[in-house]
C-alpha cells in the first residue's frame, strides 16, 4: 500500500518512493545528547520515528535506521547557528562533579565526572535500557550492528576532512577569530526547510544571532564548522587547531558515512528544523554538489505535559524510570507517546497512561484467546483479518495512527472473546492472530512489559498523593507539626518530597 508523508522540505504531502529500485529505504534519526537522562518528550520523537520505520516495513520495504548518540559539541544554546554556551558534555561533567561532592551521586554510579566519555558511556547505556524497554528496534539492533547508532567522538578525522572539502569548494571559510564558518550565501538553497530568509537571519528574525560574533562573519547565520579552542573539556587535533566540531557538522558526516550521499528520511523534533537541519542540508550538498541531501524530512511535534510545557518544578518533567517508579508499564508508555498524530502537540497525562494501560491490557487478552483459539475455525473473513488492509490504509494516511487504533478496535469488538471459539467452516483463527500481530508490528506494545518496575511497582501512588494532599493542607492551616510528620511519613515509606513555586514534587528514595 502507498505511504503519503508530509514532507517538511516541500511544505506538504508526497507520496513517498524510497531511492532505491529495490524498494530498501536509507532512514537516520537525529538521536539523544547523552548529558543526561533522555525524557518523555525526546522518546516521542524517537518512537514516531520507529512507527514509521516499522510502518514501511509492513509495507514490504527493508529498512536501514540510523539513530545518533551525541556525545560531542552540542551546545546549551540549540537555537544559535554558532553553537553559543557551553558545551552539554560540559554542564554534565560539573554537574555530576558538584553530586559527587556533596554525595549525591545516585547509587551505583561510579565514574569520574571529569571524564567527558565515561559520563557519556553511562547515560547512552541508560538510553539504550530505556530505549529497549520501549521497543525502539535500532535499540536492540544496535548489539549486534554497532554502526547503527553511531557516536560522533568517533568520527572526527571524517569531519575535520568534510570541513577540508568544504573550504576548498568556496562553501566554508577561517574567519580572523580561527573559527571556520559555512558560507550561507554560497548556498541559495539555504532557508528552503524551515522557511527562514537570509533577510530576515539578519535583521535577527530568523533565529538567535550572537553579535559578539557578527564582526568576524561574512552573514549572520553563517555557522560554525570547526572552533579552535585548547581550553575545551573535549579537543581534538585539526589544521586550524586544537578544537571541537560543531553539531550540525557532525550529522551530516555520520549520515553520510553509514548511508550514503543522498538519503531516503530524516528524522527529529520540530525543534531540530532551525538551525540544525537547515545547517546539515547545506554542509551536505555543499561537499556533494548535489541538489539533496534527505529527500523526506520527518518531524515530530512537541509533547505538553497537563497542558503545559514540561516543568520540574511542577513535578511534570518525566524521565522513563521516573515512570517505571511510579507502576506505569513500557507498554503503556509506548502507546500514550506514539497514539496522537505526531504533527500535533502531544498532551501526556497519567490518567491518560492509565487509560493506554487498560487498552494494551485488552489488546493482550484479544492475542491470549486468538491463542487458545487458533486453531478453531470461523466465518472468513475473520475481523482482524479484514481489518488489517484498514489499518494499513490509516498508516499510510501520513502515519495517522490513532486511525489505525480506531480500526483495531472496531476489529477486536467482533471477536467473542468471553466464550470459547464455535468451531464454523472456514479458516482458522490463527490468521486473525497473524493480523494481530502484523498490527503490533507498526505498534509495538503486545511484546513488551505490561507491568511497571518490579521493584517499585508496589508503590501506592494514591496513598502517596493523599498523603501530599493533607500535608498541603495542614501548612495551609499553618499546623507546621502535622506537616512536619506527614512528610517524615513519606520519608519513612521512602518517598522524598520537594516544594516548589509550582506546587510538591516527590520521587522513591531507593536505598
Amino acid at each position: 500500500m502507498p505511504l503519503d508523508l508530509y514532507n517538511t522540505l516541500s511544505h506538504g504531502m508526497e507520496r513517498f518512493e524510497p531511492l532505491a529500485a529495490d524498494g530498501r529505504v536509507t532512514f537516520y534519526s537525529c538521536g539523544p545528547t547523552v548529558y543526561d537522562y533522555a525524557h518523555i518528550g525526546n522518546f516521542r520523537s524517537f518512537l514516531n520515528a520507529d512507527i514509521l520505520r516499522r510502518t514501511l516495513e509492513v509495507m514490504g520495504h527493508e529498512v536501514t535506521h540510523v539513530m545518533n548518540i551525541t556525545d560531542v559539541g552540542h551546545m546549551t544554546e540549540d537555537a544559535d547557528p554558532d553553537g553559543g554556551g557551553e558545551d552539554k558534555m560540559e554542564v554534565a561533567s560539573r554537574r555530576m562533579l558538584e553530586a559527587k561532592k556533596s554525595g549525591a551521586l545516585p547509587q551505583g554510579v561510579d565514574i569520574d565526572p571529569r571524564d567527558p566519555m565515561a559520563i557519556a558511556d553511562f547515560y547512552a547505556d541508560a538510553f539504550l535500557n530505556d530505549a529497549r524497554l520501549l521497543g525502539l528496534k535500532v535499540a536492540h539492533e544496535v548489539i549486534e550492528r554497532p554502526e547503527l547508532m553511531p557516536r560522533p567522538s568517533r568520527l572526527v578525522p571524517e569531519m575535520v576532512e568534510l570541513v577540508e572539502t568544504l573550504i576548498a569548494r568556496g562553501h566554508a571559510y577561517v574567519a580572523s577569530d580561527g573559527v571556520v564558518y559555512f558560507d550561507v550565501a554560497s548556498f541559495p538553497a539555504y532557508g528552503r526547510l524551515s522557511g527562514n530568509t537570509l533577510d530576515a537571519i539578519r535583521s535577527g528574525e530568523g533565529g538567535r544571532v550572537d553579535m559578539a560574533t557578527q564582526a568576524v562573519k561574512r552573514h549572520p547565520a553563517d555557522f560554525m564548522l570547526w572552533k579552535p579552542d585548547e581550553k575545551h573539556l573535549m579537543r581534538w587535533p585539526s589544521p586550524w587547531g586544537e578544537g571541537y566540531p560543531g553539531w550540525h557538522l557532525e550529522c551530516s558526516v555520520m549520515a553520510r558515512d553509514l548511508l550514503g550521499d543522498v538519503i531516503d528520511l530524516h528524522s527529529g523534533g520540530e525543534d531540530n528544523i532551525f538551525p540544525h537541519h537547515e545547517c546539515e542540508i547545506a554542509q551536505s550538498c555543499g561537499a556533494t554538489g548535489g541538489d539533496e541531501f534527505a529527500r523526506y524530512w520527518f518531524h515530530t511535534r512537541h509533547l505538553m505535559v497537563d497542558g503545559k510545557k514540561m516543568s520540574k518544578s511542577a513535578g511534570t518533567f518525566f524521565t522513563i524510570r521516573d515512570l517505571l517508579q511510579r507502576g506505569v508499564s513500557p507498554a503503556a508508555i509506548r502507546l500514550e507517546l506514539v497514539r496522537t498524530h505526531y504533527r500535533i502537540n502531544s498532551n501526556f497525562t497519567l490518567q491518560g497512561l492509565k487509560d493506554t494501560q487498560r487498552q494494551v491490557e485488552r489488546w493482550k487478552r484479544l492475542e491470549a484467546w486468538l491463542e487458545a483459539n487458533a486453531t478453531a475455525s470461523r466465518p472468513s473473513p475473520g475481523p482482524l483479518e479484514a481489518a488489517l488492509p484498514r489499518f494499513i490504509e490509516a498508516l499510510g494516511n501520513d502515519l495517522n495512527v490513532a486511525g489505525a487504533i480506531g480500526v483495531l478496535n472496531e476489529a477486536a469488538n467482533a471477536v467473542p472473546t468471553d466464550e470459547p471459539a464455535s468451531g464454523s467452516d472456514g479458516e482458522s483463527w490463527s490468521v486473525d492472530l497473524d493480523a494481530l500481530r502484523t498490527m503490533d508490528h507498526v505498534l509495538g506494545v503486545l511484546t513488551l512489559s505490561t507491568e511497571g518496575d518490579v521493584a517499585q511497582s508496589d508503590l501506592d501512588v494514591d496513598w502517596i498523593e493523599s498523603r501530599i494532599e493533607a500535608r498541603n493542607a495542614a501548612r495551609g492551616n499553618k499546623d507546621w507539626a502535622e506537616a512536619d510528620r506527614i512528610r517524615d511519613e513519606l520519608l519513612e515509606a521512602g518517598i522524598e518530597i520537594k516544594d516548589g513555586a509550582e506546587g510538591t514534587t516527590w520521587k522513591q528514595v531507593v536505598s
